[in-house]
C-alpha cells in the first residue's frame, strides 16, 4: 500500500504516516458544483468528488468556507495531485467507534423504531440499521399473546413504530454491519440488586400478567416478573395454560430458580405431589389401564391417572412405525409396570401380554 510522510506534528512531537482508511480532519477551502476542497494542513489538499460528492451533497450544501469536517482517506494522490476523501464513510467509521464506546460503557440512549417484523423491531442509530429482538424487550413491552399467534405478536410490535425506546447495545460488528439492541438490559443491574432479597424456595404473592402457550408470567415484589413454565402449573398434563390461570389473577407461587435476571416459579410445588402415594398404590409387575396422550421418537406417554403419567419406551416396539401401529393417541390399553421411581416421578411401562 502506498504511503506518504506528513509534516503534521502529533501530541508527542513525532511524525506519523498517512494511509488509506485514515480518518482525518480538514477545513473547507472551496466548494464547487461537483466537488468540495479541504485544507488538510501540512498533509496537503483533499477533495470530495464524484460518487463521494453525490453521497455527501445534502450534507455539504449547508456548510460554508472554513467549516471543519472529518473525512476518510480513499486515495493518497489522484491524477490531479489531491488526496481523495469520503465524508459519508468517515461518518460511518466514527459512528461505529461511538457505538463501540457506548457498548463498552453500557450507556443508555434512545432509538426510534422504524418498523417491525415477527422477530422484533427495526431501528436506526447514527444512520446505522439496528435490530431489537423480541426477547430483548423490557417486561412491560414484551408481547403477551395467548397461543403465541405470530400475526397477533406482529400487531403488538407494530404499535411501537414511530416511538422511541430507551436501549443499550447488546452486540455489534462493523464488519458484519450488525447492531443488536436491548431494552431490558438497561435495568439488569438494578434488577439483580432487588433479586438479592429472594432465594430459591421463597413463597411470593403475585399477579398473573400474561398467559402464553409456554406458561404464564407473574409480577411480584418491587416490579419483579418471573415465568411459571407450563410444566410448573400443575402435576397433571397441561395442554392449555389458560385452563389453570387467568391474566389479573392473584396467586401464590414458589421460586424454584434464579439465574441472573431470570426468575422461575412454580404453582405445582405448592400442591400435593401425586407421586407421593404411588409406592403404596403401585408396584413393579402390576397391570393397569392407561390412555396414550402423546407419541414421541423415544416412546409413548401414558396417562394412568389425571396427574400420573408413565412412559412406554420405543425399545418395547423396535421402531416408531411399529409403535404407531399398536398405539393410537387417545386409545386406552393394558400396560404392565416395568419399573417405578416415585422420587424421580418415573414409571416405565410396556404393553401387557395377553
Amino acid at each position: 500500500m502506498k504511503e506518504i510522510v506528513t509534516k503534521e506534528i502529533s501530541k508527542n512531537n513525532q511524525l506519523r504516516f498517512l494511509k488509506i482508511g485514515d480518518i482525518i480532519e480538514g477545513k473547507i477551502i472551496n466548494k464547487g458544483r461537483s466537488a468540495v476542497y479541504l485544507d488538510l494542513g501540512p498533509i496537503g489538499t483533499g477533495i470530495i468528488y464524484g460518487r463521494e460528492y453525490q453521497e455527501a451533497k445534502q450534507t455539504v450544501k449547508n456548510l460554508k468556507i472554513g467549516d471543519p469536517l472529518f473525512v476518510k482517506v480513499m486515495d493518497l494522490e489522484n491524477e490531479d495531485g489531491y488526496i481523495d476523501l469520503s465524508l459519508n464513510q468517515a461518518g460511518q467509521e466514527l459512528a461505529w467507534d461511538l457505538l463501540q464506546q457506548k457498548k463498552e460503557t453500557g450507556e443508555t440512549f434512545k432509538a426510534k423504531i422504524l418498523s417491525a417484523n415477527k422477530g422484533g423491531l427495526l431501528a436506526e442509530v447514527s444512520e446505522i440499521n439496528a435490530f431489537l429482538p423480541v426477547s430483548q424487550l423490557s417486561p412491560e413491552h414484551y408481547p403477551r399473546v395467548e397461543g403465541g399467534d405470530i400475526s397477533k405478536i406482529l400487531r403488538e410490535l407494530q404499535e411501537f413504530v414511530g416511538k422511541e425506546l430507551e436501549v443499550t447495545i447488546l452486540d455489534l460488528s462493523q464488519k458484519e454491519n450488525k447492531l443488536i439492541l436491548s431494552e431490558k438490559a438497561k435495568g439488569l443491574e438494578k434488577l439483580k440488586e432487588v433479586l438479592k432479597a429472594y432465594k430459591v424456595g421463597d413463597l411470593v404473592e403475585g399477579e398473573i400478567t400474561g398467559v402464553v402457550d409456554f406458561g404464564a408470567f407473574i409480577k411480584f415484589g418491587e416490579g419483579l416478573e418471573g415465568l411459571i413454565h407450563i410444566s410448573e402449573l400443575d402435576w397433571s398434563m397441561v395442554r392449555d395454560p389458560n385452563e389453570f390461570v387467568k391474566t389479573g389473577e392473584k396467586v401464590q407461587a414458589k421460586i424454584i430458580d434464579i439465574t441472573d435476571d431470570r426468575v422461575s416459579l412454580s404453582l405445582k410445588a405448592l400442591k400435593k405431589d401425586p407421586w407421593d402415594d404411588t409406592a403404596q398404590q403401585y408396584k413393579k409387575g402390576d397391570v393397569l389401564n392407561g390412555t396414550v396422550t402423546k407419541l414421541n421418537p423415544f416412546g409413548a406417554f401414558i396417562q394412568i391417572t389425571p396427574k400420573i403419567q408413565g412412559l412406554c419406551h420405543i425399545s418395547e416396539f423396535g421402531t416408531a412405525a411399529k409403535m404407531e401401529e399398536k398405539l393410537k393417541i387417545g386409545g386406552t390399553y393394558e400396560f404392565q409396570i416395568v419399573s417405578l421411581d416415585p422420587a424421580e416421578h418415573r414409571m416405565s411401562l410396556k404393553l401387557a401380554e395377553k
